[in-house]
């Protein structure tokens, strides 16, 4: 780990440029061109390899039949997206704070769930993969263990967690806190596992899910860099959560390593990220904005993860009450997800891609905001 062997250079030696580990934009920068390297040099060989085993996506009949000539396209690319996340996080990190290990806790597990999902559907060939109630058995595990020892142990991640343990800030009101109280731990299995969910849904365009989730990534590193400086937390009015700062590293390398793989998943896709990465990655997203406390804003920062998953639910509802009503199914949508429903429209993958991207900017620069309107 890199973190401990300069910083440890620097004590005993007191080496000139070396005490820039200690500052956290510094370990942060470098874990996102640490991450972009390993997603460049990492991304051919697992693509090749995933050739060479005739690993590859199965057509997926319940999309658009233009989606028939990606039917081959290697999958499971989401190793590399893991690794490039990862690895940097590792280096570049203080892997003894406890909020980088919960991270690191929730990525791994939800990336084997992921994995092992992605190996049933594509190296055993079981067309539904992992059985949707087991899935939900993991990441419901993943956030019972994570609300568990925030609820239960505070003192582990922080000596003054205690006192904010069950709350989070509410967007827009200055000095406003919301306390979960007794419904914590259900809160934070709900936000892990919809989230997880939630970024699955929206992985079915070239590029489309990666690449929002790599903004989401920046937008939290600089959350998480203020919930753990003590004068910016001080003036922007939220609570200072000592250690938190630790965070933006973990989300600067999920940054870098979003960008290195979106070089390879942009359309037309060389690899998908199957659900090793999109589980993975969302459970993540969920994990980071209950460590910072600003689960109230995930709503507005996640909005096209939230609108993607909400059209599947309004869909299957309608179609269910319709067809009890008038004996057939009806629709809202085209096609659901929604970005199939444009897809269905007859708009071009990748403006479709580019303007949930512009859409996904617009709600990074409100989510910042929020702290200033406060």
């Amino acid at each position: 780990m890199l973190y401990y062997i300069i910083d440890h250079l620097d004590r005993a030696y007191n080496i000139p440029g070396f005490g820039l580990i200690h500052y956290i934009t510094f370990r942060a920068a470098g874990a996102a061109v640490t991450a972009l390297i390993i997603a460049f040099w990492l991304g051919p060989k697992i693509i090749a390899r995933l050739k060479e085993r005739q690993i590859g996506e199965a057509a997926k009949l319940e999309a658009p039949k233009t989606h028939l000539t990606k039917a081959g396209t290697p999958t499971m690319g989401g190793l590399i997206v893991l690794a490039s996340v990862l690895v940097p996080t590792l280096l570049w990190a203080n892997v003894a704070n406890a909020y980088v290990l919960l991270i690191l806790f929730v990525t791994i597990s939800l990336g084997a769930v992921g994995f092992f999902d992605d190996y049933l559907k594509v190296v055993k060939k079981k067309p539904k993969g992992l059985i949707g109630r087991y899935k939900l058995v993991g990441q419901v595990a993943v956030g019972l263990i994570v609300g568990s020892i925030i609820f239960f142990f505070p003192s582990w991640i922080d000596p003054d967690l205690w006192k904010l343990n069950t709350s989070t800030t509410v967007p827009f009101f200055k000095g406003m806190e919301f306390d979960f109280g007794r419904m914590y731990i259900p809160v934070v299995i709900f936000v892990i596992a919809a989230t997880s969910n939630a970024v699955n849904l929206t992985d079915g365009l070239d590029g489309l899910a990666i690449g929002i989730v790599g903004i989401v990534g920046l937008t939290l590193a600089v959350i998480s860099y203020i919930s753990g400086n003590a004068l910016l937390s001080e003036y922007l009015t939220i609570p200072f959560i000592r250690g938190n700062g630790e965070l933006a590293v973990y989300c600067a390398a999920l940054f870098g390593g979003a960008l290195g793989f979106l070089w390879f998943n942009a359309y037309p896709a060389q690899v998908f990220m199957g659900d090793t990465g999109s589980l993975a990655l969302g459970g993540a997203i969920g994990a980071l904005c209950v460590l910072i406390k600003k689960e109230l804003l995930l709503p507005t920062l996640g909005g096209v993860f939230l609108a993607e998953t909400l059209s599947v639910i309004i869909q299957r509802m309608y179609f269910k009450y319709t067809k009890r009503k008038y004996g057939e199914g009806r629709r809202v949508f085209r096609m659901a997800p929604l970005h199939h429903h444009f897809e269905m429209m007859g708009w071009p993958e990748p403006k479709i891609v580019m303007r949930f991207y512009i859409v996904a900017v617009v709600l990074m620069i409100v989510s910042l905001a929020t702290f200033k309107v406060r």
